[in-house]
């Protein structure tokens, strides 16, 4: 969860409208080389997303509640990887590092609102129950909405630079113990309830697939479900990796923190369609006569 940082009190109390971003404060000099590998990172995800939407939307054999999900994945993927990338490389290419305070905060939202809505829908194609699309959007928006609502009313002066590509980390005058302990208390509720239930699915689908007396769709069952579980654990170690390297700032360069950020941002949404997409039989037909179809 995105957090405010104490100012330093030797800071000016003049209030900041605006933020300056600057991504990898110790590569400066890499930046447009580092643009090049953040261009595909961002490229293959968007793609890969678009086209399974399409393929979705066109295709009326995928009109099913899985495949509404993934829709919904995809989508989630597309927002967050929008919301954050474009602005990063405008801060490569251009470096265009200011941000005003309305759009920072916007950004804000939406990653707050919009990982903790993808940890919930690994959760409900683990548990296989669709219908729990309208659970999530408004559990998610009780949760995730106060986060960046008490952030944007704490008062912020003084240093306006932000150590990184995202709106992270910014430095308040007020005190935001109120705002520490509610991200984490709903982080972990949101985040952590989900481990739980997808860890308890996977374990009940492993005893089920276990008891088939084919050995072949023993094998392929339990080749979907390790690709999905892997990319899950994925997702989450990255977050908590994100969340004990916070906690423990001062002991790892923030380099390595704001790498991990932007690749948080990008790998799942980049793997997201192909794990649970291209690898579905149905997806690749349909995907196969849209490629068809243009020709």
């Amino acid at each position: 969860m995105i957090q405010p940082m104490a100012s330093p009190s030797n800071d000016s109390t003049a209030t900041v409208s605006e933020f300056l971003l600057i991504c990898f404060p110790n590569f400066q000099s890499w930046q447009h080389w580092l643009s090049l590998p953040l261009s595909l990172l961002f490229l293959q995800p968007m793609g890969a997303n678009t086209t399974l939407l399409i393929t979705i939307q066109l295709e009326a054999l995928l009109y099913q509640p899985l495949y509404y999900l993934l829709s919904l994945l995809s989508l989630l993927d597309i927002v967050l990887c929008f919301t954050i990338i474009p602005k990063a490389l405008a801060i490569f290419w251009f470096d265009l590092r200011l941000i005003s305070f309305p759009a920072c905060f916007f950004q804000m939202f939406i990653m707050n609102s919009f990982l903790p809505m993808e940890s919930c829908m690994f959760m409900v194609m683990a548990i296989c129950h669709p219908h729990l699309c309208v659970f999530i959007v408004v559990k998610n928006a009780l949760l995730t909405a106060p986060i960046p609502i008490l952030t944007s009313l704490l008062h912020y002066c003084g240093k306006n630079v932000i150590e990184n590509c995202i709106c992270a980390n910014l430095l308040s005058c007020d005190n935001f113990t109120l705002n520490r302990i509610y991200q984490f208390v709903a982080g972990w509720t949101l985040l952590g309830l989900d481990f739980i239930l997808i860890f308890l699915s996977y374990t009940f689908i492993l005893r089920a697939v276990l008891r088939f007396k084919a050995g072949g769709v023993a094998v392929k069952a339990l080749s979907t479900c390790g690709s999905h579980f892997i990319l899950i654990l994925f997702f989450s170690t990255i977050l908590l990796v994100l969340v004990l390297i916070n906690v423990a700032r001062k002991k790892v360069p923030m380099d390595i923190l704001i790498l991990l950020n932007v690749l948080h941002h990008l790998i799942p949404p980049a793997l997201n369609p192909i794990v649970y997409g291209v690898r579905t039989k149905e997806i690749k037909q349909g995907i196969q006569k849209l490629l068809q179809r243009g020709r």
